[in-house]
């Protein structure tokens, strides 16, 4: 239960400050969560042992990313015609 308590907070924590940084300078927030989420895991090593674990909800993520992605997109303008 603690471990858990433990990487939810540096995921949160790693979140917070990140994403105004990023934004800050220009950026997009999904950016900033990208570097977040570089610094906690390879980088600094602070998460990481649970990736197993949590590979099904991060493949369901990436689905439903893609999902909203296709929702907003127009389908004359991929063809190529002026809308």
């Amino acid at each position: 239960m603690y471990e858990f308590l433990y990487q939810a907070s540096v995921y949160l924590v790693a979140a917070v400050i990140a994403v105004p940084l990023a934004s800050r300078l220009g950026l997009g927030s999904v950016l900033g969560y990208l570097v977040a989420g570089i610094m906690i895991g390879p980088v600094l090593g602070l998460v990481g042992a649970e990736t197993e674990d949590l590979r099904h909800f991060a493949e369901f993520g990436v689905v439903m990313m893609l999902f909203l992605i296709g929702l907003e997109l127009e389908p004359a303008r991929i063809m190529g015609h002026a809308a």
